[in-house]
């Protein structure tokens, strides 16, 4: 990954990238860049980092705004023997510390104003850092990064294969995020390689303009980036935003045929999908990742497309072990909460008793255990915790689903959410589609309580009416409560924290389910 821009680079891909904003890296270097071009920043990063006293071995921690220079950062300190680590600048300050405190980074790489949120707190976010880098602006104790700008870049350095290459954290849903050490035989071998092949009618093409919307603070991006440029399409666009009126002039210049985004992304920029000039009427590919998409969602977007026969791919995974299944979807496509099918010759799925972990037959609910070469090597300060949720090859996903006969998954719950006599993802699907004046649909279970539904509605409103109909054969729940969508407090990827919401609504924090693999 140090040198993958470089390679690309002297192999020729034309690929141009376009972003929605400059480089927090290169604010002055505008919004387009050819491979070389990258590569050269890379490179210039990598000088930084040495400058900075970042060696062999060393983490390297990033915490700024969102942008793909994460992805190129990260290989900076790749290219130079070091441990890249991404923590999401969405992060309140004391649980970023605590992080931070846990991988002691010999540099951290980070803004001004991050910094002065947390002296806002009186947190000390440089506190367990050697040297502290700041890309935008003087702050106390810290080293702006024009200090180093003539810094030459040391010759690169390769990283052998099952040491750590990178660490990203969870989306953090249920508490604190959990760091996750991938290296280069679990990221690139076992997922990145296999990404970058050219796969019939779902792969990367060379005429193709390539659009994502993402966490780049999470591991996804970073494999994305290992083989998105190895691919060569036409066109990358970045999108660092998913506001829509910010987003459609982007995406009207440059139109994609391809697109990847968060699942809450893809909610934010629907309304684009409705208008006269619709941005995405040239996809033939939709792929999504990190959380389930619900049914309108996903029919409003290949309703939008002009192609004959557009496709969604949904992928299930975590941080921890990469896509684990994944699924196609046409627009007459059925029986949306099945994940789908493990990867091919690589991936093995089982549902075993979360009380005995004993395997169930194919048809009855359980904790999904996976087997897959990609899972990644341990969790940054949690080695009991990690080693909680390994079973001799297999690992505990902590979601709650069913195997089919066919081989496939059908995801119920997370675990710790799991509400008994229901599926709370199922009814979120059914209400959300039942009643098109509701934009999210968001079921919390509850011990010794009804499960509480909370709805974000278009225009603020939900017809009491409307909801009894829409709800009249699904399970009891209680009184839903309607909230906007900034009062819904959500991860870096748009995850909504469950917990964190059932806590400001009622003061509880008790899970419905035992949490035991969170």
């Amino acid at each position: 990954m140090g040198v993958l821009l470089d390679e690309c680079a002297d192999r020729g891909v034309l690929s141009v990238v376009h972003l929605d904003r400059p480089f927090d890296i290169a604010p002055d270097a505008g919004t387009t860049h050819d491979v070389p071009a990258l590569a050269r920043l890379v490179q210039t990063a990598a000088g930084w980092l040495a400058a900075a006293g970042a060696r062999r071995g060393d983490r390297v921690a990033i915490v700024k705004d969102n942008h793909w220079d994460y992805d190129l950062l990260a290989c900076a300190a790749v290219r130079i023997g070091a441990v890249p680590a991404k923590l999401s600048g969405t992060l309140p300050p004391e649980p970023l510390a605590v992080l931070l405190g846990r991988l002691a980074p010999a540099v951290l790489v980070t803004t001004a104003d991050v910094l002065a949120r947390g002296h806002a707190v009186g947190v000390d976010l440089a506190a367990a850092c050697r040297v502290t880098v700041t890309l935008d602006g003087e702050h106390p104790g810290a080293t702006h990064v024009g200090e180093f700008r003539d810094a030459a870049a040391p010759p690169p350095v390769r990283p052998r294969a099952d040491d750590p290459l990178v660490i990203m954290h969870t989306s953090g849903t249920t508490g604190l995020p959990k760091l996750v050490a991938h290296s280069t035989r679990t990221i690139i071998g076992a997922l990145a390689r296999v990404e970058a092949g050219r796969i019939p009618v779902i792969g990367v093409q060379r005429s193709d303009t390539v659009t994502t919307v993402s966490a780049y603070a999470h591991g996804r991006t970073f494999c994305w980036t290992a083989s998105v440029v190895c691919l060569a399409p036409r066109k990358i666009v970045v999108l660092t935003d998913a506001d829509p009126d910010g987003a459609d002039p982007v995406l009207r210049a440059h139109p994609p045929t391809v697109v990847e985004g968060l699942p809450a992304s893809y909610v934010r920029l629907q309304p684009l999908t409705t208008r006269l000039d619709n941005p995405f009427r040239d996809v033939r590919l939709f792929v999504s990742t990190y959380d389930a998409v619900h049914p309108p969602t996903v029919r409003g977007y290949l309703a939008a497309s002009a192609r004959r026969r557009p496709l969604w791919m949904q992928g299930w995974g975590q941080s921890e072990t990469g896509p684990i299944t994944f699924r196609f979807l046409g627009r007459k496509s059925a029986s949306w909460r099945n994940a789908g099918h493990p990867m091919p010759l690589r991936t093995r799925l089982r549902v075993v008793d979360p009380a005995t972990l004993r395997p169930v037959p194919r048809g009855r609910p359980g904790v999904v255990q996976v087997r897959t070469p990609a899972r990644c090597l341990g969790y940054v300060g949690e080695d009991e915790r990690f080693a909680g949720k390994c079973a001799d090859a297999w690992w505990n996903t902590g979601d709650f689903g069913v195997l089919t006969r066919t081989g496939s998954v059908r995801l119920l719950d997370r675990e710790v959410d799991t509400v008994p006599g229901m599926s709370c993802l199922a009814v979120e699907d059914a209400v959300e589609d039942r009643l098109g004046s509701v934009v999210e649909c968001v079921v919390l279970g509850r011990p010794g309580a009804p499960p509480l539904p909370v709805v974000v509605a278009a225009d603020g409103t939900l017809d009491p009416a409307a909801w009894s109909a829409a709800v009249a054969d699904l399970p009891p729940m209680a009184e839903p409560l309607v909230l906007a969508r900034e009062d819904v407090p959500r991860t870096g990827t748009g995850k909504v924290r469950r917990t964190a919401l059932l806590a400001a609504l009622t003061g509880n924090t008790a899970p419905a389910g035992s949490g035991r693999w969170t």
